[in-house]
């Protein structure tokens, strides 16, 4: 009898809790978080943008200062800002995982790129922005003068070096290592800025805002300002915004959000110049440690354009120049593809509205 109840207990117990489940009301799921424009939340949790220590990447600053990344994101997404001092070791990084996106030059971003083919160039940032500046009293007046001199530029295979070899091209000189021709040398700008005081150098090639420094210093004048550096006088690509092929994979709605971001710091630049100055050394004494005088990045920013667009054949022109001087490797001028290089769809999509 004992065992008959305790059947029955059983059976009812189950039967109550079969009805119960069957009569409960699901609870719909918890939206997804959103981020800017309503977008789906992001799956990648850590960002990581590299950024070089240069008043060149200005909409890249003012992006971070202003929050346009973290805005685009969301709040569940940590940035990490990476510093670099040069695009060879940026371009490496980017190609090697260290970082998923960021702003580089062309120069360094197309000999990786030939090596590696596992990133993108998604958008621009600036245009121009390097001069060539002669020593005080070195006696160079104009680019002719640099015969039998040494110039520096900030690291090999650079834009920047890129641009000065088009300009000696330009004035039938050659790069040599004795007088017969110019010699080039690589030294970080801080370290090219005591070069020409110490009377080490001729003259240099660089970003701003070492030119307007020296000149602001007196110890040194600008001899070709930035409008006419080669290649097209100034008009072409300094700062770029790069991301790496796996997190175009990954988190392509999050890049394109990128690049939003830096389109709409650039606009900001231009509309608010003299906030602009503020935010960008706020960041200059994040990555570095020290700020710059405003007057002097003021100076600086009106020797570069700020635009989004990307000029594929000032690219390929200086790609060209990188094959001559023996950075872009096993490849001909003629055999030159940079088609994947640039993937200006994020870009496209963007100016559209989409």
């Amino acid at each position: 009898m004992k065992k008959q109840l305790s059947t029955l207990l059983a059976i009812l117990i189950v039967t109550v809790l079969v009805l119960s489940a069957c009569g409960k009301k699901e609870e719909p799921a918890a939206p997804a978080a959103s981020g800017a424009a309503g977008t789906k939340a992001p799956t990648a949790s850590t960002v990581r943008i590299g950024i070089f220590k240069n008043v060149t990447h200005a909409a890249g600053y003012v992006a971070l200062e202003q929050g346009l990344f973290q805005k685009a994101w969301g709040d569940s997404v940590k940035i990490e800002v990476v510093g670099f001092d040069n695009g060879s070791d940026f371009s490496t990084a980017l190609a090697t995982d260290q970082i998923d996106l960021g702003y580089t030059g062309p120069g360094p971003a197309t000999n990786q790129f030939i090596k590696s083919k596992n990133f993108r160039i998604v958008s621009g940032s600036t245009n121009g922005g390097a001069v060539l500046v002669a020593a005080k009293d070195s006696g160079i007046n104009s680019p002719k003068d640099l015969l039998g001199k040494t110039v520096a530029i900030p690291t090999k295979g650079s834009t920047n070096e890129i641009s000065l070899r088009l300009l000696l091209q330009q004035n039938d000189l050659k790069v040599t290592t004795d007088k017969t021709g110019v010699n080039i040398i690589a030294r970080a700008p801080a370290d090219t800025l005591v070069a020409m005081r110490q009377k080490e150098i001729d003259a240099t090639l660089v970003p701003e805002p070492w030119g307007t420094q020296m000149e602001q210093e007196g110890v040194g004048k600008i001899i070709v300002d930035w409008d006419k550096i080669p290649p097209n006088n100034g008009n072409y690509p300094l700062t770029l915004l790069a991301v790496s092929d796996k997190f175009l994979k990954d988190h392509r709605e999050m890049a394109k959000q990128a690049v939003k971001a830096n389109a709409e710091a650039v606009d900001f630049i231009k509309k608010n110049p003299d906030k602009s100055y503020e935010l960008i050394n706020n960041r200059l004494k994040a990555l570095s440690g020290k700020g710059m005088e405003i007057n002097l990045i003021k100076a600086s920013v009106g020797r570069f354009s700020l635009t989004t667009d990307v000029s594929k054949e000032a690219i390929e022109e200086m790609a060209k120049v990188s094959i001559d001087a023996g950075y872009i490797k096993d490849i001909k001028k003629e055999e030159l593809d940079l088609s994947k290089f640039l993937d200006l769809s994020l870009l496209e999509e963007v100016k559209a509205g989409k």
